[in-house]
C-alpha cells in the first residue's frame, strides 16, 4: 500500500485508513483481530479510533490486539477527545481538564504510553480557544501525544486553530484534519479543504463510501444486515438517500461496469486521490468488507471517468468561495 506525509509533518501514514467505529457494536473482538491483521498485511499502518465509540470499547479491543495479535510499533496509533463520554465535570468538552483526563483514559484503555495522532473529536464554543490548543501542547510536550490535529472543524475555525498554533515556536502546530468527505458529500471543498492546504494541514476522509451509500447496495432496497438496516445507525446511512446521491450512485455504477470492477473501488479511490488528501478511513463492519475496500489499492481512475465523477457530484458553490459576482 502507498504511504503519504500527513501534511508538512514527518508523520508517514498509509493512504487508506482502517476506521474502528462498529468495533465493540456490529464488529466482535475476534472480527476486529481478523479486520487488523488483513489490513496490516496489505501494507495499512493508520488505524483510528475514539473514546466515545461504544463508551470506549473500541479503544480496549484495539489495545487488547496491540498486544496479542500485533506490535504496537506495526501502527500508527490514532484516537480522538471532546465528545461527552460522561456526566461528570470532566466527562466530555474541550477544557484543559476534560481534555488531559480523556487522554490518560485512552492511554490506561488502548494499553500504550503515548498516542500517534491526537485529535479533537469536534469543536467546542464553550472553551476558550487557548486553554483547547494549550490542552494540546501539554499533551506533545509531556510524551503522551507524538501529533496533534483536529476534526470536523469548518473553515473558519481550522484557520483559525492553525493560525494559532503557527504563532509561536513553542506551540505544537497541527498536522491533520478528519472531516467527512465522499462523492456525495464534497462540503469541505468550499473552505475546510483550502484551508488546510494552506495551513500544511493532511486531510483524512471519514466515510468516503457515503456512509455505505456509493457501494450502490441502497439503490433499490436496504439488505438485511446492513448498517441500513440496523436500528443503531439507519438514520447515519439515510442522511445520504436522496435523489442527488442516486444519480451520482449511478455515475459511480456505470463507471465501474466499464472498468470492469465496483461502484465500490471507483467511489474510494475516487476519494484517495482528491488534492489534498492524505488518506481515506475505511470503517467497515467485516473482513470481506474490508477485503473489497482493499481492492482499491489496484485502481486509478482514468482521467476522462474522474473528470465525469467531478462534474455530477459537483458541490454548489457561490461567493465568497468562487470570489465576488463581475460589477
Amino acid at each position: 500500500m502507498e504511504h503519504r506525509q500527513l501534511g508538512r509533518s514527518g508523520l508517514r501514514v498509509s493512504r487508506l485508513a482502517l476506521g474502528t467505529m462498529t468495533w465493540g457494536l456490529d464488529t466482535d473482538a475476534e472480527q476486529a483481530a481478523d479486520q487488523l491483521v488483513t489490513f496490516h498485511d496489505a501494507g495499512g499502518t493508520l488505524v483510528d479510533t475514539a473514546d466515545v465509540y461504544q463508551d470506549g470499547h473500541s479503544e480496549e479491543i484495539l489495545g487488547d490486539l496491540l498486544t496479542t495479535v500485533l506490535t504496537r510499533d506495526d501502527v500508527v496509533l490514532a484516537t480522538k477527545a471532546v465528545a461527552r463520554r460522561h456526566d461528570g465535570p470532566f466527562g466530555g468538552g474541550a477544557s484543559r481538564a476534560a481534555l488531559l483526563s480523556a487522554l490518560d483514559g485512552s492511554l490506561r484503555r488502548l494499553r500504550t504510553d503515548h498516542i500517534d495522532l491526537w485529535q479533537l473529536h469536534a469543536w467546542d464554543p464553550a472553551v476558550p480557544l487557548d486553554e483547547t490548543l494549550a490542552a494540546l501542547d501539554t499533551a506533545i510536550t509531556s510524551g503522551r501525544v507524538r501529533y496533534a490535529g483536529v476534526s470536523n472543524y469548518a473553515g473558519w475555525q481550522l484557520a483559525t486553530a492553525a493560525t494559532h498554533q503557527q504563532a509561536h515556536p513553542t506551540r505544537t502546530p497541527l498536522t491533520s484534519h478528519q472531516a467527512e468527505y465522499s462523492l456525495v458529500e464534497r462540503g469541505i471543498e468550499r473552505e475546510a479543504l483550502p484551508a488546510a492546504t494552506h495551513h500544511g494541514i493532511g486531510t483524512l476522509a471519514w466515510a468516503p463510501l457515503g456512509r455505505g451509500v456509493l457501494t450502490g447496495k441502497y439503490r433499490n432496497t436496504t439488505p438485511a444486515g446492513s448498517r441500513g438496516a440496523d436500528p443503531h445507525l439507519a438514520s447515519y446511512v439515510d442522511h445520504h438517500r436522496t435523489p442527488r446521491a442516486n444519480r451520482i450512485v449511478q455515475a459511480a455504477a456505470t463507471a465501474a461496469e466499464g472498468l470492469g470492477t465496483t461502484p465500490l473501488t471507483v467511489a474510494l479511490a475516487w476519494v484517495r486521490d482528491r488534492p489534498g488528501i492524505t488518506a481515506a478511513i475505511i470503517g467497515t463492519r467485516t473482513t470481506t468488507q474490508l477485503k473489497a475496500a482493499l481492492n482499491a489499492e489496484e485502481l486509478t481512475l482514468p482521467p476522462a471517468i474522474q473528470a465525469a465523477l467531478d462534474d455530477v457530484s459537483e458541490p454548489e458553490q457561490g461567493y465568497p468561495e468562487r470570489g465576488p459576482a463581475r460589477r
